[in-house]
């Protein structure tokens, strides 16, 4: 058979098994084709797909999320394969591959590559370099990439897919993987053994710390008075949930979640503090930086999570790390546990049940929980008024007041956030990545259904939203799936909703609209930068440097209607509540346009994020701005 034949039906026999269930890994292909896949990979696929479906993916960028976001909402225990042809076709898909990566989710990717004998060389969209003839755009993929092959030869297939499958299956090695495909080779035949196709199980295990780390983590928890757990991605790709909040009750822990940790535990949990870091909540925050032990938990510990290794104030924290991988554990100079956070968890728990073990907390955690609560309390009332007064205070003098008069929007974004909590299914999935609904998301919403809080934050990548909302429906049809997305990050990648609908998958895109860049704007103007390229305003005079017009406005639910969608338009939380009520009822995908007046999103609490910021300028805002950097920067740990 064909090198493309044998590769699809190698992929048809991927299974694997979690805790005794066999679950078959992968479960179609999003393509793209052009000249570089059409006629090999393509038609594999036409001719005999096996079990695998195929999927029209619009752009390579948003196809590769929708199949990264499927991974991820089915716990990385299936995947949607991608295949590009040659050039821009695979370009796109870089972004796509260090997003993966990033967030230790399984992608694979197999784009087109150049003649393998060079015979029609440059062929259509090859990039030469004349230092290097061996150099194609796929080479952009191996700094982005858990795995990188070429397969020069038919024969090579076997050990470049088979090392494939390793690393995907693989939950410490886990990301992107890039197989490139020469497309003469695709073509080629070889006689391919029988075992190469047998069907293969890869068995994910739940390796346990050895019992001289589980010693070293329950010696450092015992001496602490006031620890705090750190809720990580890893608990919720480990099913750990249920085992960290019991871990919690027995000792009394509070625990605070990552982006990616959220939802593998009930916001219920009276231990459960919610967000805590740079896009954490007060309560999180402020027991963050009393605490004398953090304890992390499957958590790649990025700056947010620490607040730039200053979140943790008292003098003599210390630190531990339960984590399958050996790279994250050793962050922050903790003391390790390298393994599987549910089994770890286990471990660790038998060993501090016969010691007795009891963290010294008295009502802190539940002050801490009800001074969050009375901020929660304001948000669902924050509204437009005569004494309204912006959440945010660095900003463009005017905008409020001009984008209401434009839109007659009199809606605040804490305020549609808390509706749109109250109004949709418990168990409804929502998904994110990018601006200031990220914080806000983190900080504010609550979930009971597990896995329901679907966010991207590792690479925070603008356009990842609406293609995960379609992968996060591919791998759970039965639920409903809201897309949280900024008018930016719409603008910039919205194509697979067309997939979407052609799947007949309904989707629900929430579109905030605040006519810009929201949370970069409130960077650059609370660090003494002017108003620079983050408003969406004309530019009225050619020779102006910036953009000093009035601002845009854009109807995106009348666009979103000429693809067939039903849409809305929301300026008021009444407008926003009946459109929810309606959206329910839809069959097809929907989007709601909500009009949210810049500037009402939330702030930072007890937290700082380390930003570059110019040490030389003629302006004394910058000045003042990277004086209080350097005064924060006394306060955090170097390394």
């Amino acid at each position: 058979m064909t090198t493309a034949q044998a590769l699809i039906k190698f992929l048809d026999n991927q299974y694997v098994s979690l805790d005794g269930e066999e679950i078959k890994f992968v479960s179609g292909m999003f393509t793209i084709f052009g000249h570089g896949i059409v006629l090999g990979i393509g038609q594999a696929l036409d001719e005999n797909p096996g079990g695998l479906k195929v999927y029209q993916g619009r752009n390579e960028q948003g196809m590769a999320h929708a199949a990264t976001a499927y991974a991820k909402q089915n716990n990385r225990t299936k995947i949607i394969a991608c295949a590009s042809s040659i050039g821009p076709g695979a370009a796109n898909m870089v972004t796509a591959a260090a997003l993966a990566t990033v967030n230790n989710i399984p992608l694979l990717l197999f784009p087109g590559d150049t003649f393998a004998t060079r015979q029609p060389d440059p062929v259509l969209q090859q990039l030469e370099q004349s230092n290097n003839l061996t150099i194609t755009t796929n080479d952009a993929f191996k700094p982005v990439c858990k795995y990188w092959d070429r397969v020069a030869r038919p024969e090579q297939l076997m050990t470049a897919i088979i090392n494939a499958m390793r690393v995907l299956t693989d939950p410490e090695q886990a990301g992107a993987v890039c197989i490139a495909m020469p497309q003469d080779v695709q073509g080629e035949s070889f006689d391919y053994p029988e075992e190469f196709f047998q069907k293969r199980v890869h068995r994910i295990t739940r390796p346990t710390p050895v019992a001289e780390e589980v010693e070293d983590v329950t010696k450092l928890i015992a001496q602490s008075k006031y620890p705090m757990i750190i809720c990580g991605g890893g608990v919720k790709y480990s099913n750990a949930g249920e085992t960290l909040v019991k871990f919690c009750e027995e000792f009394h822990i509070p625990f605070g979640e990552t982006q990616a940790g959220k939802s593998a535990c009930k916001s219920s949990s009276e231990y459960n503090l919610g967000g805590v870091g740079v896009t954490g909540n007060l309560s999180a925050n402020m027991v963050a930086e009393k605490a004398d032990l953090i304890f992390s938990i499957g958590s790649r510990l990025s700056d947010f999570t620490t607040g730039s290794k200053s979140q943790f104030k008292n003098p003599n924290v210390k630190f531990i790390t339960l984590n399958v991988s050996k790279f994250h554990a050793n962050k922050l100079d903790s003391v390790k546990a390298i393994g599987d956070a549910k089994s770890g968890l286990e471990a660790i728990c038998k060993a501090l049940k016969e010691i007795g073990y009891r963290s010294s907390y008295q009502d802190e955690i539940a002050i801490a929980k009800s001074e969050w609560q009375k901020e929660m309390d304001f948000f669902k009332e924050y509204t437009y008024g005569d004494d309204f007064k912006p959440l945010v205070k660095a900003g463009n003098p005017g905008s409020i007041e001009e984008f209401n008069k434009l839109t007659k929007s009199a809606l605040t974004q804490t305020a549609a956030i808390c509706l749109v909590r109250e109004m949709i299914d418990k168990d409804a999935i929502i998904t994110g990545a990018s601006g200031s609904l990220p914080g806000d998301l983190q900080r504010m919403w609550t979930t009971e259904a597990k896995d329901s809080y679907h966010m991207e934050y590792g690479y925070s990548c603008m356009g990842y939203e609406i293609a995960a909302a379609l992968g996060a429906k591919l791998a759970m049809p039965e639920k409903e799936v809201y897309a949280m997305v900024g008018d930016g990050s719409y603008l910039m990648l919205h194509s697979e909703v067309i997939t979407a609908m052609q799947e007949r998958k309904k989707i629900n895109i929430l579109l905030f609209d605040n006519s810009g860049f929201g949370c970069i704007n409130n960077l650059q103007m609370s660090n003494g930068i002017g108003n620079l390229a983050t408003e969406f305003r004309y530019r009225d005079n050619d020779n102006s440097s910036s953009h000093d017009g009035s601002l845009m406005t854009i109807d995106y639910a009348m666009a979103a209607a000429g693809y067939g969608l039903k849409t809305y338009t929301a300026r008021t939380l009444e407008e926003l509540k009946a459109a929810l009520e309606d959206a329910k009822k839809q069959k097809v995908c929907v989007l709601i346009d909500i009009k949210v007046l810049p500037k009402t999103m939330t702030e930072g609490y007890k937290s700082w994020w380390n930003v570059g910021i110019a040490s030389t300028s003629n302006k004394d805002s910058v000045l003042d701005a990277y004086k209080r950097k350097e005064e924060n920067l006394k306060n955090a740990r170097l390394y």
